[in-house]
């Protein structure tokens, strides 16, 4: 997992935190200015990198404004990132959050990256690192006020599996970068020190992630939807630490697969959510971890 946390005690915990002016630039990076780059090898004629507009930069992680299968103009918008990207503290194994008060600000950009506002939030909707790395928070503007202010819109959450060697792109919003790439396949579980995460995204190497990136959208080129959540990198090679997870099979079989970044799927999100962008962990389809009781 990685992100920045520079100035927090939690900064040392992650040793991979981002700085800026001292990260490495991975090839893969595109800055806005030339974000129409990526990665030829896995594109097809109807393919598009997406552009900034819907992603948001929070403090330490990036997000998106992201519209569910049953959101509504007038519905209060949700705005998805990574559970280990709170401003509370990363949740702990089996620890889900739901409806809980908080205060964030996010700066939402534009198409073209540059900074459109800000947007706010009251509660944190659902968050978790059991099973995905999620959160969602519920914002105080409804997706008609957004885009009447900044004539920007949200992002569509496909409710469906992503596909294998599709093109994708992930959007930074807090660097103000994609990297693009392919989905290179699915980890049965992914572990990284105390937390387990099923069916993760594994991206092909051309998608050098760095801190900072964590929370970004992950969108398919083709559909233009987002098909998961950027997460997390293998940076040192190590066999299932922090921020050096592991693939996990059926059978138990560990593999290492050191420079990997992985996302986790959203699509099980829209069967959680019904009217008013209302959470219901109750819902027929809805896999999510529910709170202990």
């Amino acid at each position: 997992m990685r992100k920045p946390l520079v100035g927090t005690a939690a900064a040392a915990l992650f040793g991979a935190a981002a700085v800026v002016g001292t990260a490495a630039t991975p090839a893969a990076a595109v800055s806005p200015a030339d974000s129409a780059a990526g990665s030829t090898s896995v594109r097809t004629a109807a393919d598009r990198t997406p552009s900034f507009e819907g992603t948001v930069a929070l403090s330490n992680c990036s997000g998106s404004v992201v519209k569910l299968k049953h959101s509504k103009a007038t519905d209060p918008a949700l705005v998805l990132s990574n559970g280990h990207c709170l401003q509370e503290g990363m949740p702990g194994a089996g620890e889900v959050l739901v409806d809980k008060k908080t205060s964030r600000d996010f700066t939402l950009l534009n198409a073209d990256g540059t900074d459109a506002g800000k947007i706010h939030s009251d509660r944190i909707a659902y968050a978790t690192m059991t099973d995905t790395d999620i959160s969602l928070y519920e914002t105080t503007s409804t997706y008609k006020e957004i885009k009447k202010k900044y004539g920007i819109d949200a992002l569509r959450l496909d409710a469906t599996h992503p596909r294998q060697g599709r093109a994708i792109t992930v959007v930074s919003g807090y660097w103000k970068e994609t990297f693009g790439c392919a989905v290179d396949g699915f980890a049965h579980r992914l572990k990284e020190a105390d937390w387990t995460w099923k069916d993760s995204i594994r991206y092909t190497m051309d998608c050098q992630t760095k801190g900072g990136t964590s929370g970004s959208p992950v969108i398919d080129n083709r559909t233009g939807k987002v098909v998961g959540v950027n997460n997390t990198h293998n940076e040192d090679g190590e066999r299932c630490t922090l921020n050096n997870p592991c693939e996990v099979d059926r059978k138990g079989n560990v593999t290492v697969r050191h420079l990997n970044a992985y996302g986790q799927q959203t699509y099980q999100i829209n069967s959680c959510f019904g009217r008013g962008n209302q959470l219901d962990l109750d819902a027929r389809g809805c896999v999510l971890p529910r709170p202990a009781r």
